[in-house]
């Protein structure tokens, strides 16, 4: 196994609660993110030059940018669109769940332009959560109203949703349940098959604690996920302090140290798609923890030998 030479830099200027949902916009060339339990989305040129918040009426468990301009955003009780920054928010996506329990949580766009967005049981107890999707591309002049299907159940927790380079494989895990599936998804149906487990981690040791790990084990929770133009997953292993790179084989090629103890989701970006970004997290994280972290929630950013794959725009 090889390590990447892990040599992080501070790229947001404050922290976020829950920092989530990076991506690079490559002809605006900012970075995107969401704070799910601040209610905002930010975006920064990497100079600093230009940093925008967005404040949200509810939590934004993920974004995606559109094609015709402006994004598509997944909050507690829809998934809505907005033309421009700071636009009108408009639902165009209706949740069939009780959203006193269950929110959106991770998602992105494929490069067919349909957005998928998983969702998250709050109190994890139950398998009621899902992965969703909305498509938009067959709604003549806007006049008729996108297509939002359920296409898995039995979740608790959605996270790591990705694509291979080639279309042929769709990524998705379960937080709680410490597994990442691997489906395959012929292009020709859209449907995806022969699921089969990726990667299962082993659950938090009972007795660790992060202030106490007393030499146990750990390597954290699957959270969000990158991919590279080589079918490299990369997974933020939540509570782990770590980025795992595995190889579409499965074979782990990194065990990639992060700054914080909470990494959530990473993301390529910049002109040559080399620099890989992590959002993080200081939500519900105790004092001494905090104390002994104090950049828990800001973003950070890496360089790479390989480029990642480029995010995939919302077609409506």
């Amino acid at each position: 196994m090889s390590a990447e030479h892990a040599v992080w830099t501070k790229v947001s200027t404050a922290p976020d609660m829950l920092g989530e949902s990076p991506f690079w916009h490559p002809t605006e060339k900012m970075l995107y993110w969401v704070d799910i339990p601040g209610k905002k989305i930010h975006r920064s040129t990497l100079d600093h030059m230009i940093v925008d918040n967005w404040d949200m009426p509810t939590e934004p468990g993920c974004i995606a940018p559109a094609k015709r301009g402006g994004l598509i955003i997944a909050m507690r009780d829809g998934i809505y669109r907005a033309e421009h920054w700071q636009a009108e928010l408009v639902k165009i996506g209706a949740v069939n769940f009780d959203t006193s329990t269950t929110r959106f949580n991770d998602g992105k766009c494929d490069t067919a332009g349909r957005f998928w967005v998983g969702s998250m049981f709050e109190p994890r107890t139950q398998r009621l959560a899902a992965l969703f999707r909305l498509d938009s591309r067959d709604t003549v002049d806007h006049k008729k109203p996108p297509k939002f299907e359920i296409v898995q159940k039995d979740a608790i927790l959605a996270n790591g949703l990705g694509w291979s380079p080639d279309n042929k494989t769709i990524y998705w895990a379960d937080t709680v349940d410490q597994i990442i599936h691997a489906r395959d998804r012929p292009e020709a149906t859209g449907k995806m098959t022969n699921k089969r487990v990726f990667q299962k981690f082993d659950a938090k040791p009972a007795g660790w604690t992060p202030e106490k790990p007393q030499g146990i084990h750990y390597q954290g929770r699957p959270d969000g996920c990158a991919i590279d133009t080589q079918g490299n997953y990369y997974i933020a292993m939540y509570d782990g302090q770590r980025l795992l790179k595995f190889g579409s084989s499965g074979k782990l090629l990194a065990d990639i140290p992060t700054p914080t103890r909470c990494t959530t989701m990473p993301c390529f970006g910049g002109e040559d798609m080399k620099t890989l970004f992590i959002t993080t997290s200081s939500y519900m994280r105790s004092e001494d923890e905090l104390k002994a972290q104090p950049l828990a929630g800001h973003v950070f950013s890496m360089q790479v030998d390989v480029p990642g794959l480029p995010v995939n725009f919302y077609q409506d």
